[in-house]
């Protein structure tokens, strides 16, 4: 499932660490880990497991950061970004797109089915298995 939110300050680390932890928070129970390329911008990722991690764990290391020039180890990142370019082409000024067109993206991008999912979409995806992680709790 795709989270998607508009950086107001752009890729600087802390606002984008903030960012990612107000849009995992809600799933902080079922997030194993995170992986993220190796830019600048995820400077602050010791911030992003020490709030995403389970409460009481020492030294929490949840985002991996791939190697450089390693996209097969992040492939789930790359086929989020060839959605999303469907939408926004490269090249966008992201100054002139608005968060409700961001909000508009990621939800027809979670709502197109998809083949390894059995052609069912990632929202009933992830859905279902929250719902099942709340059961077996």
């Amino acid at each position: 499932m795709l989270l998607m939110a508009k950086l107001p300050q752009g890729k600087h680390p802390e606002p984008l660490a903030k960012v990612v932890i107000r849009l995992l928070l809600p799933y902080r129970h079922t997030v194993r880990s995170i992986t993220t390329d190796n830019g600048s911008e995820f400077c602050c990722h010791k911030m992003i497991s020490k709030a995403l991690a389970p409460k009481g764990t020492p030294n929490p290391n949840i985002v991996f950061l791939a190697d450089s020039f390693s996209s097969w180890q992040k492939g789930a990142i790359e086929n989020a970004n060839k959605l999303i370019r469907q939408y926004i082409p490269k090249g966008t000024d992201f100054s002139t797109i608005s968060s409700a067109l961001i909000r508009i993206i990621q939800y027809k991008i979670n709502r197109r089915p998809r083949k390894k999912q059995n052609f069912d979409c990632p929202k009933n995806v992830i859905f279902r298995q929250l719902a099942n992680f709340a059961l077996a709790r």
